[in-house]
């Protein structure tokens, strides 16, 4: 799946409200501190991280590619 910036960045938690994935902020930065979101390969913790065209998330199975 593709995501298409509309601003320089998008951050974690917004990113899966945005998507759907999950269904509250709440639970979306629980879903993060759960070490349940990878960015890049990589266990994400940070719940605001900025995410720039060329990242690529994992979460529930989905693979999301942020491009410009």
């Amino acid at each position: 799946m593709e995501f298409k910036l509309k601003a320089e960045f998008i951050e974690l938690d917004n990113l899966l409200k945005v998507l759907e994935l999950t269904v509250s902020g709440a639970q979306a930065k629980q879903e993060i501190l759960s070490g349940l979101v990878k960015v890049n390969g990589v266990v994400e913790s940070r719940i605001r991280r900025k995410l720039y065209p060329g990242d690529c998330v994992e979460f529930g199975g989905q693979k999301i590619s942020i491009i410009s």
